[in-house]
């Protein structure tokens, strides 16, 4: 299981869950209704397939190298999605420094 703890941590980060490759939420913590966080884990299983299917595309395509798809992000003018494999963090992107999170994601993900 995840640490969602450290990734609590994080400045700026004000919820983190983990989530099956089918979007099934496993766990999850923050200012979320749990409602709210299985519909994320949805989304971030269904972000994560359309952003492995776009990795090998451009592979092909380009031939440089976008595999093995680590993670992504989705931003919005407040706030941001970031993901690194089945785990994802919602943040206030005046807060957050993206460097960090997705640092702290790679250690939790074990990415």
């Amino acid at each position: 299981m995840a640490d969602l703890d450290k990734l609590m941590s994080v400045k700026g980060v004000w919820a983190a869950g983990e989530f099956s490759p089918d979007g099934k939420l496993i766990a999850y913590k923050g200012n979320i209704s749990e409602e709210h966080a299985a519909m994320a884990a949805m989304m971030c299983a269904a972000n994560t397939l359309m952003a492995e299917m776009q990795t090998q595309g451009w592979t092909a395509l380009s031939g440089q190298e976008w595999t093995p798809l680590i993670g992504w992000a989705v931003a919005g003018p407040k706030y941001s999605v970031c993901v690194i494999g089945n785990v994802g963090v919602f943040v206030n992107n005046d807060e957050v420094s993206f460097n960090e999170v997705f640092k702290v994601l790679r250690e939790v993900a074990g990415k």
